[in-house]
């Protein structure tokens, strides 16, 4: 029996619909309720008259993180310069650019790779990543790296080595995590203090940044009106790289 023109069943799938609507929205506004709001949302200013290319940053990246051949949280690429006559380059610094909107996040079928509420920097679990890739390929900045396992033959053996990465200290060993697992840069976030802190008069600042002789790298908090990163992109006009895919990576640069 129709009322008001409505059939029965089309009146229950309208009650259901409103439902399953109000479960979504109730399931929603919980988890608003029991996600901490975020204290800073950590990211870096890139100076591309300042540097270059000397790949400090690479080296200090490395020795901070103590990663293996093969792994790279941070790269150095040369870009040539839009009509320039004597091929000077543009150097890049390309770190993990912790998007608003990582790309990488929705495609891990075991959720071992998120977006950390705190500050926005976007992790890995070790203990959760099963090694399959699918973020490696949805990465358009090519920001992560596979660890194969290797060493290198001049360091002490790999059971010596302890990594101070999310402030875990694993001991590195042939078939232990990270080893078969996911790594990419974390703005060396074992570095903050408990409250999510960094120092940079104390030097806990991400190795990168703490090294550049030109002071090319700015890291700081871009939700902080008076940081230094802040006040650089209010000066002066900034790009960030593949913007149209929606990503807002938290790295900017100057050209």
């Amino acid at each position: 029996m129709a009322v008001a023109g409505i059939s029965r069943r089309q009146a229950l799938k309208s009650v259901a619909a409103g439902a399953a609507t109000t479960a979504i929205l109730a399931h929603e506004a919980v988890a608003a309720a029991t996600t901490p709001p975020r204290k800073h949302h950590w990211g870096m200013v890139i100076d591309t008259q300042r540097c270059v290319g000397c790949e400090a940053c690479v080296i200090a990246c490395k020795i901070e993180n103590m990663t293996p051949p093969g792994v790279f949280y941070t790269v150095v690429t040369r870009e040539p310069l839009p009509g320039s006559r004597n091929d000077r380059p543009v150097f890049m610094t390309k770190p993990c650019f912790h998007c608003e909107e990582p790309p990488c996040v929705p495609v891990c079928p075991v959720n071992a790779t998120y977006k950390r509420p705190s500050d926005g920097i976007v992790v890995v679990d070790y203990d959760r990543c099963i090694g399959c890739r699918y973020c490696i390929a949805a990465c358009p900045y090519g920001a992560r790296w596979f660890d194969f396992g290797d060493d290198f033959q001049f360091l002490p053996a790999a059971g010596d080595q302890v990594s101070p990465e999310y402030k875990q200290y694993r001991v590195r060993t042939p078939d232990g995590s990270p080893v078969g697992n996911v790594r990419k840069c974390t703005f060396c976030l074992h570095l903050q203090d408990e409250s999510g802190e960094y120092d940079r008069s104390a030097g806990r600042w991400p190795a990168c940044a703490k090294t550049c002789p030109g002071h090319a790298i700015i890291f700081g908090d871009l939700d902080d009106p008076e940081s230094e990163v802040s006040k650089i992109l209010r000066e002066r006009n900034a790009v960030r790289l593949k913007e149209e895919l929606g990503t807002e990576p938290s790295v900017y640069y100057l050209l």
